[in-house]
């Protein structure tokens, strides 16, 4: 399994980015595809996650209501959709797949991409 991440940059406060993760190599039958996000001296913490094969979503407390996770089954890939992004968002972002559903281990990790929102 290989996650390709992509969609990071720099933005100003209540702007906007989408990230990417195309998943290549999937051999589960069904999977989660979640976003995490790490910022100097802090812990990874879950932002976002989508299954694949019903859509379900959960999102983070400080995310939620401004990000949207979507997938395209067909492209295997997961978008995270981030607006009204506030300086606290900025972080290096990575995706991981969870064989099965959201709440598995993650298997593969994405290599991580920075989000910087200036104030």
């Amino acid at each position: 399994v290989q996650l390709q991440a992509s969609g990071g940059g720099s933005v100003q406060a209540g702007g906007s980015l989408r990230l990417s993760c195309a998943a290549s190599g999937v051999t589960f039958d069904d999977y989660g595809i979640g976003w995490f996000r790490q910022a100097p001296g802090k812990e990874r913490e879950g932002v976002s996650c989508i299954r694949r094969s019903d859509g379900a979503t959960t999102y983070g407390s400080s995310v939620r209501g401004r990000f949207t996770i979507s997938i395209d089954n067909a492209k295997n890939t997961v978008h995270l959709q981030m607006n009204s992004l506030k300086p606290e968002d900025s972080a290096v972002y990575y995706c991981g797949i969870s064989p099965g559903n959201c709440q598995s281990y993650i298997k593969k990790w994405g290599q991580g991409t920075l989000v910087t929102v200036s104030s």
